[in-house]
């Protein structure tokens, strides 16, 4: 199993407390170090991205002005305030970097994961919700743009709207955006993916993975991607500090098995992100 990581995931640190967690518990290195602690990958199977992503990639999908002012840190306090936390620049591009790598390990072998990625709310011209550069999109213009595949499958699992997501692929017939998330949950105003699944408070797990089980195939057979890219957020479990659905330890790994299976069954590479949890 090809593994994504780059050092700069949990960087930079931030004051105790901070609610997300990249801030003070360095979640995505320790993610890394239990994926060798545990043997679910060697560590000849663990890719570094070998660059930042040039800005004619990150173009792609966001404003040129917006993209000048976050590579030179510049943003001001009201986009600080709306993202959740200062620049951190070279840690979102490494973020972007590791995403695209994640999806061309994906298509040369079938399945890949990234121990990061997945930031969702990011729009072109600004970002939201602790996202600042929109991973899932970039990744998928770039693909799109050197024909490595012609129809992108966007499977957002996490318990918040991939908003910015379904805002950048509004009306694009190339992309899919498959939202399954918390409908009372950020954010307040949502965009339109391709297909939304909005859930109850207190979904539990034999529901939510009754609905995911009838949507998944269904997209697949009839919009016939070549790869899927998907944000697994745990957010989901009842315990999540930002949630408000009810899956447990049993029903999330569930759900990987039933997103695994069923893309992979269909002959669909998946690459795998992070995503929220809290």
């Amino acid at each position: 199993l090809p593994v994504v990581y780059h050092p700069d995931y949990s960087a930079p640190v931030m004051p105790p407390g901070h609610r997300f967690p990249m801030a003070s518990t360095a979640v995505f290195r320790r993610i890394y170090e239990l994926v060798l602690e545990e043997g679910i990958a060697a560590p000849h199977q663990i890719h570094v991205p070998p660059r930042l992503p040039p800005d004619e990639e990150l173009l792609l999908v966001h404003d040129p002005d917006y993209l000048a002012l976050f590579s030179s840190g510049r943003l001001d306090e009201e986009r600080v305030r709306r993202i959740g936390f200062g620049p951190a620049v070279r840690r979102t591009k490494a973020e972007v970097a590791g995403t695209l790598l994640t999806a061309r390990l994906a298509l040369s072998g079938g399945l890949a994961v990234n121990t990061a990625g997945g930031t969702h709310h990011a729009f072109p011209s600004h970002g939201s919700g602790y996202c600042i550069l929109n991973d899932l999109a970039v990744t998928a213009e770039v693909l799109l743009a050197e024909g490595a595949v012609r129809r992108v499958l966007v499977l957002d699992l996490d318990v918040h709207q991939g908003d910015g997501t379904a805002f950048i692929f509004r009306d694009r017939p190339d992309v899919f955006t498959l939202s399954v998330h918390a409908a009372s949950n950020f954010p307040a105003r949502k965009q339109r993916s391709t297909l939304d699944i909005a859930l109850p408070d207190g979904t539990p797990d034999a529901v939510y993975l009754a609905r995911v089980a009838e949507i998944l195939p269904a997209v697949l057979r009839d919009f016939k991607p070549d790869l899927v890219l998907y944000d697994a957020g745990v957010d989901p479990h009842v315990d999540d500090a930002l949630g408000r659905l009810a899956l447990t330890d049993a029903g999330l790994a569930r759900r990987e098995r039933l997103v695994l299976d069923t893309c992979l069954g269909w002959g669909v590479p998946v690459a795998g992100y992070v995503g929220g949890g809290y």
